[in-house]
């Protein structure tokens, strides 16, 4: 088993291996055959990271990790839904996880779609994939509304995912008692972060449970 890290620990662990990706510098630890054969019994991931399915955003490629040092949930768009809250259950009570990162990205499908949702005319999309992006759309009426705009065309995309991150962290807690419990507890943080495709920076733009960097984007 190896040594249990602190929710802050963790994220730091998390930003050192993003800064190494970004700097074309990886170690690509962790991906051997012996690390495979340490697996085999058991697994002790130092952070869960839940993030978009977008292909551009492979959790241990860009934070430079390996087998078994990250426990992986994905979905369209990062939406909060029963599954998902449950499998984040599970990395917490049974994994014991001290950290959840929660990935959003610029340039998102997703966000993409619930923006031109917000339009009275909007096309019709298949039902599974109108159910997907629905949570996202109060995040785009809330920008349009306080951009003053009055068409999708009006709507900040990156303001959008950002307030859709800062509602699924919320959504997240109000949702899980038993996630809430271990953030008040101390034993669990999370952070809400922007990956920048460009760039291939993760921007911290909210935590809870633990202090990030003081440059961080933090909402009021």
């Amino acid at each position: 088993m190896t040594l249990r890290l602190t929710p802050s620990a963790a994220w730091q662990e998390m930003q050192e291996g993003n800064r190494r990706f970004v700097n074309d510098e990886p170690r690509h630890p962790n991906q051997n055959v012996e690390r495979r054969n340490d697996l085999v019994a058991a697994q002790y991931p130092m952070a869960t990271l839940f993030g978009c399915s977008d292909s551009r955003l492979s959790a241990e490629i860009i934070f430079d990790k390996g087998l078994g040092d990250l426990f992986v949930v994905r979905n369209a768009g990062q939406v909060i839904g029963e599954s998902i809250i449950g499998s984040l259950e599970y990395s917490v009570e049974v994994l014991q996880v001290p950290l959840i990162v929660v990935l959003a990205h610029d340039a998102c499908g997703a966000v993409g779609a619930a923006i031109a949702g917000t339009a009275i005319d909007a096309k019709p999309l298949p039902p599974h994939i109108w159910k997907l992006i629905a949570p996202i759309i109060p995040a785009a009426r809330k920008v349009l509304a306080e951009q003053g705009g009055s068409s999708p065309a009006d709507i900040d995309a990156e303001m959008v995912g950002r307030e859709h991150l800062r509602n699924t962290v919320a959504d997240l807690l109000q949702s899980s008692e038993l996630i809430s419990q271990a953030v008040a507890d101390g034993r669990l943080g999370i952070v809400g972060a922007n990956y920048r495709l460009s760039e291939g920076t993760a921007v911290p733009i909210v935590s809870v449970g633990l202090a990030i960097d003081a440059g961080s984007e933090i909402p009021a």
